[in-house]
């Protein structure tokens, strides 16, 4: 219901919009520490970033493992884009992308319709 209605980056559901819908739950299992930022493979892992700034301010960020493959995005393309996701605006030097921590991972997902989770209520 949080991110039906409350998410600020969408606008909320229309009860209209019901019948289109579809929910999917990826459960993520095999977490690995990666040797670098780049250690993984496009729609295989799904990955963690995380690195501090200068006033040692945390950034976060991930993207489940199809979202660079949907979005064909190369390795570098969704580490930078996961770096701005995390907050951070200033230039991506090498120097940052060395400090950030990585962790890899996998999913499964099981995708359910409106329908059809509404024929099981």
């Amino acid at each position: 219901m949080t991110s039906a209605l409350r998410d600020r980056r969408f606008s909320p559901i229309e009860l209209s919009e019901l019948p289109t819908l579809r929910c999917s739950v990826s459960l993520l299992v095999e977490y690995e520490d990666c040797n670098d930022c780049y250690d993984w493979i496009v729609g295989t892992h799904g990955i963690i970033i995380s690195f501090q700034n200068s006033r040692c301010q945390t950034f976060s960020a991930t993207y489940l493992p199809e979202v660079a493959l949907e979005h064909n995005m190369t390795k570098e393309y969704a580490v930078e884009s996961l770096v701005r996701k995390a907050g951070y605006n200033k230039p991506i030097t090498q120097s940052l992308l060395s400090s950030i921590k990585t962790t890899r991972y996998q999913s499964s997902k099981c995708k359910v319709t409106y329908d059809e989770w509404r024929s099981t209520c």
